[in-house]
């Protein structure tokens, strides 16, 4: 299982959210480049990369500093947030990332994302935000009564290569991760799941652990990692050891 560091965007810095509300934001970074560095420094392998303001905007907003990231690295990344339309998908592919994530398309354009995933083999996510197990969309902004499950459900067998499944009313509260809905969703899917929000220490990390065969490969964390509660280097050596604890 991986642990990926998040870095997620606003106005051109690194912050983090509480409950995905954008008027609840940490500013940890006016150096995203130099916070992306340090990740990879730390052991990081993968690098996960939110453009909050494209969220909102529908439209990319800080590429110019994505870009500046990706070139930075030689892990590879994988970005959300305001990409809605093919050409968006490949602008951003040949921009160098490893994968992009789509989410609100997920929910009101699905075949866009069977026609994305078809096009670029493993290389297109589909991101499922939910709070209580419903989907919201747009930034985390809109309710739109889709249960979590049936949305992933519906991607079966199309060629996207992870679900990436936030539980939003613990992301960026240290809380936890839900690990019954996180369990339930990998369960009902033959798509690996990524897990993200909520983790805010390395016995969250273990708990991961212990429902990794479910068919979870990997874990988000974002403000753990910046307030200094959990240790990059130390989770992954976790997690290449496993439940059990071996090497």
């Amino acid at each position: 299982m991986l642990i990926i560091p998040a870095i997620d965007l606003k106005d051109g810095n690194c912050v983090r959210l509480r409950q995905g509300r954008m008027e609840d934001d940490t500013l940890f970074s006016t150096d995203p480049v130099a916070i992306a560095r340090h990740w990879q420094e730390r052991g990081g392998r993968f690098l996960h990369i939110v453009d909050l303001n494209g969220a909102f905007a529908g439209q990319p907003v800080n590429r110019e500093v994505i870009r500046r990231i990706v070139e930075a690295l030689d892990i590879p990344c994988q970005l959300g947030g305001g990409i809605r339309d093919l050409e968006t998908v490949e602008a951003y592919l040949e921009l160098g990332l490893a994968r992009v994530i789509l989410g609100t398309v997920a929910v009101e354009n699905p075949e866009l994302v069977r026609t994305a995933a078809a096009r670029f083999p493993g290389r297109v996510c589909v991101g499922i935000d939910a709070r209580n197990g419903i989907v919201a969309t747009r930034g985390w902004a809109a309710e739109t009564g889709v249960r979590a499950v049936d949305l992933a459900r519906g991607f079966e067998a199309c060629g996207v290569a992870a679900i990436i499944y936030t539980d939003i009313l613990r992301d960026g509260m240290q809380t936890g991760v839900n690990l019954a809905e996180t369990r339930a969703l990998a369960e009902a899917i033959s798509i690996p799941v990524i897990a993200s929000g909520g983790i805010a220490t390395i016995e969250d990390v273990r708990g991961l652990l212990e429902i990794e065969r479910y068919g979870i490969e990997a874990a988000i964390t974002g403000r753990a990692l910046y307030e200094g509660t959990l240790d990059l280097a130390a989770a992954q050596t976790l997690a290449d050891r496993g439940p059990a604890g071996k090497e």
